[in-house]
């Protein structure tokens, strides 16, 4: 079964950083992009990171520059979206997505993914 799993949410501190783990089951990273993004209360979903099947990564949303960092590890299971420097606009749900292709979608195709469950992330003091 092809799945992917998301962990690591919680709160944090402004200022502070997170970093959230997405597991691909069922399937490797050199066979399928992952991508990470993320909905605010009242706010449509919208697209943060995403790496490809080659490494390739591709960016959605400007706020995030110079602040997050996606990733994945050596033996191609886990995706990680490393956070820095959080801010409180930061807080939302956030999921882990795979178009079921090597490469990354574009931001007006990002409903059409397999999705993972979501992990909350809240930015407050």
């Amino acid at each position: 079964q092809v799945q992917v799993v998301e962990s690591g949410g919680g709160l944090v501190q402004p200022g502070g950083s997170l970093r959230l783990s997405c597991a691909a089951v069922g399937f490797t990273l050199d066979e399928y992009a992952i991508g990470w993004f993320r909905q605010a209360p009242g706010k449509e979903r919208e697209g943060v990171l995403c790496i490809s099947s080659s490494a390739s990564i591709t960016h959605y949303v400007d706020p995030v520059k110079g602040r997050f960092a996606i990733s994945r590890d050596n033996a191609g299971k886990t995706v990680y979206l490393q956070m820095d420097s959080l801010r409180p606009e930061d807080t939302a749900v956030y999921y882990c997505a795979t178009p079921l292709s090597p490469t990354c979608p574009t931001s007006k195709y990002l409903a059409e993914q397999l999705w993972g469950e979501g992990t909350l992330v809240t930015v407050s003091s």
